[in-house]
Parts: structure tokens; sequence; C-alpha cells
């Protein structure tokens, strides 16, 4: 549920906070107040394309934040936000974003930077808008199957994934067919190429880490000369006549008679004789070590001329052995791939048809899934246009799948009918008035009614989607009477155990808030100003007077206001 709404230099806005509660809120005032500003804000701040015309004028940046609250039954927003990497605060989770006058987006979820495709990802599981754009969804055809599949979801998921993965295989199995198929002096082009690169990294008979061996090889015998000079120096200090070692070995010698008269010296005399068979040690290594010491130009050069060729191979092929390697196996397969061509696209073509038919049975696992809920949707769709006075309006969910009939695996392979979503086209389709014929939705239905199947299917659909809020952008346009009392009462049944907020300009609507906001805007220092405040029950009446009257509120109007709210009061 969205908490706090706070806006700063956003179009006409300079700036607003604004507090929101459970239940319905409804947003009213003048046309060009700033209403519709205020959902874009919501909008941009749950991963809406930006623009730079949104900063307002002689600002730097545009900023939204929004305080959502999140209950713990939302499994599957939790999942993105520990991908995300962000952590969820004592139930909570702020969204902000910025738009400079560069138009550069920054994004940041509870403080923490994150990129624009997370922030709408997360956005779009916290709030769902509906206005203008959902009514040319629904005006669409080819997203008929969207409102479909949501009814769907429970049934529909886990095929729907299953049909997905095969269909992700089809696809790679078909582009590397194609691939192979391609313009056979391209191939032959292409079959020279990599086969000299095989060769050549073959050739180079390259170990493993390689390159850092003979990197540090050549270090030690740039270094011989000085090497050994250091670490005979080292030797010679300890050993010899006169030198450390003999010097501690008195040493040991007399605490060894020390100890023999005080036995409190026998620790620091096993201290000191320890340490002395150590450093002894520590000499005979240094010793093997120098005498080990080659100085060999011939080797050096040899090290220098490998490195290069190395060198060379990374420039074209990777930046370490390693990749070189990696590189060569996969060219192998495809060398493999090319050279037994014929046979290949063999193998590929029968693969690829016995995918083709899986993708066939599961996509119509999904089609007779989509029948099967269509039928619910029909009638559920119905349902909600009785309350809506659409008593007489047929409405049909059509599920026609690109029919292969008896088509042959092979020629499934060359039509190929699949979609990401199955083969099923899916068209709404209505008849407003009795006896009429059924016919598509997109080219009968007006601005009302397009509105009440708006309304019916986020009835329907709200429960599907796990949001927790729901706005509502004048939904409501084109309608009047005993219908707008209609919507009134449907948008406020969503809004129980929920969150709504709804644009409007039905006093209708209007009358049955639970919370009533009102915006407006006034001149102030030369710029204009945007104010929100919610109403008292007095100002309530005074509004609803005004979007009755129009103009001037009477006390007819005043009556009329306390008539709906009364009513309202009495639906709730």
């Amino acid at each position: 549920m969205l908490l706090e709404l706070t806006i700063r230099n956003f179009a006409i806005i300079e700036e607003l906070t604004v507090s929101y509660e459970e239940g319905l809120t409804v947003l009213t005032g003048e046309t060009g107040a700033g209403k519709s500003i205020i959902i874009d804000a919501i909008g941009l701040l749950i991963g809406g394309r930006g623009s730079v015309d949104f900063v307002r004028h002689g600002s730097k940046r545009a900023e939204i934040e929004g305080l959502f609250t999140i209950d713990g039954e939302a499994q599957e927003l939790d999942s993105y936000l520990a991908d995300a990497g962000v952590p969820i605060e004592e139930g909570s989770i702020i969204l902000r974003r910025e738009i400079t006058g560069a138009g550069k987006s920054i994004c940041r979820i509870n403080g923490k930077l994150t990129t624009l495709a997370v922030l709408r990802q997360i956005g779009q599981q916290l709030v769902d808008i509906h206005g203008q754009h959902e009514h040319q969804q629904l005006m669409q055809t080819d997203k008929h199957r969207m409102f479909l599949d949501r009814f769907a979801e429970e049934k529909l998921t886990n095929s729907l994934r299953e049909y997905r993965e095969m269909f992700a295989r089809f696809q790679k199995k078909r582009t590397q067919l194609k691939a192979l198929s391609e313009n056979e002096q391209e191939m032959a082009q292409r079959l020279d190429l990599i086969r000299y690169q095989h060769e050549e990294i073959t050739n180079a008979d390259l170990k493993p880490r390689e390159d850092e061996q003979l990197a540090e090889e050549k270090q030690r015998l740039a270094n011989s000369e000085g090497l050994y000079k250091t670490v005979h120096g080292s030797y010679d200090a300890l050993y010899g006549e006169g030198k450390g070692l003999e010097w501690v070995m008195t040493a040991m010698n007399q605490l060894e008679e020390a100890a023999e008269m005080d036995p409190s010296l026998s620790e620091l005399k096993e201290t000191v004789t320890n340490n002395y068979y150590l450093l002894e040690e520590a000499s005979f290594s240094m010793r093997e070590y120098y005498d080990a010491i080659e100085f060999d130009p011939e080797r050096l050069n040899e090290i220098e001329a490998r490195l290069s060729e190395i060198s060379q191979l990374k420039r074209k092929y990777g930046s370490s052995v390693e990749e070189i390697l990696e590189y060569a196996a996969s060219i192998e397969e495809e060398l493999d791939n090319l050279t037994n061509k014929d046979e290949r696209l063999h193998e590929w073509e029968k693969e690829l048809e016995a995918l083709a038919e899986d993708l066939l049975v599961e996509a119509g696992n999904i089609s007779a899934i989509r029948k099967q809920s269509a039928a619910g949707l029909e009638d559920a769709i119905h349902q909600q246009l009785e309350d809506l006075y659409m008593n007489d309006t047929v409405f049909q969910a059509s599920v026609k799948p690109r029919e292969p009939g008896a088509m042959s695996a092979s020629a499934l392979v060359r039509q190929h009918p699949f979609t990401e979503y199955g083969m099923d086209d899916v068209e709404f389709q209505v008849a407003t008035n009795k006896g009429e014929p059924l016919k598509p939705l997109a080219k009968i239905a007006s601005g009302g009614e397009i509105s009440r199947m708006i309304l019916a299917l986020k009835s329907i659909l709200a429960k599907h989607e796990g949001v927790t809020s729901l706005i509502f952008d004048e939904v409501d346009t084109g309608v009047s009477g005993r219908v707008a009392q209609a919507i009134a009462e449907k948008i406020h049944r969503i809004a129980e155990g929920s969150q709504v907020l709804c644009i409007t300009h039905l006093p209708q609507v209007a009358a049955m808030a639970d919370t009533h906001l009102y915006i407006s805007k006034y001149g102030q220092d030369g710029r204009t100003v945007t104010s929100v405040l919610p109403l008292t029950q007095e100002e309530q009446t005074e509004e609803i007077g005004r979007m009755i009257s129009g103009v001037e509120v009477t006390d007819v109007t005043r009556d009329h206001a306390r008539e709906l709210l009364e009513q309202a009061s009495q639906k709730k």
C-alpha cells in the first residue's frame, strides 16, 4: 500500500507531499489543476518512461519518492527484492526516482542505487495504473490474450513455463539450422577461417597458465646475476669461519655451560639451540638456490619468443591462455559441424521436428486451459456487467489455435506457427444489444461501454494480480446517471480490504470515497503552485455540489450532494 508520496519540481508541482489511506481515495479538482500529473509522477516512480519535459522550468531535477508497506504474503515481491539485493526494513519499501535536466534517470530502492529495469520490475508489483492506456489495450486484439492469461494465471503458469523452455530450445536449434543452411560461399569462407584458426591454436600447443609460468621464469633469468650476488652474500654472512653461525654456536655452547650451573637458563638455551639449527638449514637452502641459478641467455631468448607468440594469439583469440583454449574448443565443434555439414543438417532437422511435435502437444495443453478459462472469464464478466447495467450484453473470449491439422513435423518446422505464448489467437467479442451477432469488441463498443468493460475486467483480475495499490485515472469517462452510481459502487467494492486511488469527475464516485483529496492550483511569486488537501465532510459536500452544478453551488445542489453522501454511506 502507498503510504506517502513526495513530489518535487515535477511539471507544475514545485513541492508536494501527500499521505494516503486504505480503501477508496478520490482525487477531484478543476481541469488542469494537476490531478493527472500526480498519477504521471507515480507512473514514473514505478519505472515509467522519463523525459526532461517532466523537470519543472528553472529546476535542475525532478524528484519523486514513495513510501510503501508490504505484507508478509508478497512472496513474489520478496523474491524480486532479494534478487536485487534490497533489504526490507520493517515491512516497508521506499522507491525514489530522479530525472535531471540533462535527461539522466537515477533510481533508488531503500536508498540503494538500482537500474530502471529493477525499479520497474518491483514498482509494477506495488502499483497498477489504469487509464486511457488500458482502454487502448482493450481495443487492441493482440492484447486480449494478456487479459485472459492473467485470469488463467494459476492454472496456466506451470504449463506456460514448460512450453517457453521448450520454445527457447526450438528457437535456438532453428537458428543453428538456418545458419548451417546459409549461402554455400559464406559457409566455405567460414570453414577456411575457423580451420586456419584451429590449426594455429593447436600448433601452438598451449598449456594452461603457461604464460604466467614463463613470465615468472623470465623474471628469474633476467635477474639471475643480481639474485646470485644477493643470495650468495646472505649465505656468506651466515656460514664460514668467523661468520654469523659460528658466533651463534659460541653463544649456544656458553649457554649450555651456564644451564648446567643454573637450570633456569635451560629454556633460553633450547631457544638459541633451535634457532642455530634453523639458521644452519636456511643457509644450506641458500647454497642450493644460488648453485642452481643459471646464466642462460639462450633460454631467456626462447622464453621471450614463446611469450611473443602467446601475445599474438591473445590479440586474436582471448585475453588469457585459458580463453584461447576455450575459443579453440568452441570452434572445434563448429568446425566439426561444417566439415560434416550434410550429416549435421539431417541430425538437426530430425531434432527440430521432434521438438516441433513436442511443442505442438504443449501448445495444445495451453489452448485447452485457455478455452476452459475463457468460459470462466465469460461467466464472471457477465455477472460484473449486470451490476453495471449491461444486462443484455453478451461477451465472448474467443480462443482460436493456429490449427496445424494433419500438418507433418517438417511442415511444422517450415511454417512455424508457434509464439512465445503458444499457438492461440485470443479475441474479445461482444453483442451489446439483444438479437445482434457477436462482433469484435474494438469495432462496436462506445466509450462508456469500454469504461465499464475495463472496470468489469479489473474487478475480476484485481485478486489475481497481487498488487498493493490500484489507480484508476478517469475510467468512468462517458457514463452518467444510474450507470455512474453502479461504477461508483463497483470501484468501492474493489477498494474493500485494499487501496484504490481514483481520479474522477463523477459526483457519484466522489461520494463513495473513504478519503477525498482536492487538487487545486494557484499563482505564487509569478509561478503556478499545485496543492492537495484532504476534505472535511462539509468541504466534501461543497466539492460534490460543485461537481453536480459545474459552476455555482446552490442550496439545491448542496442538498443533492448530502443525499448522495447519505446514499453512499448506506451502500458502504
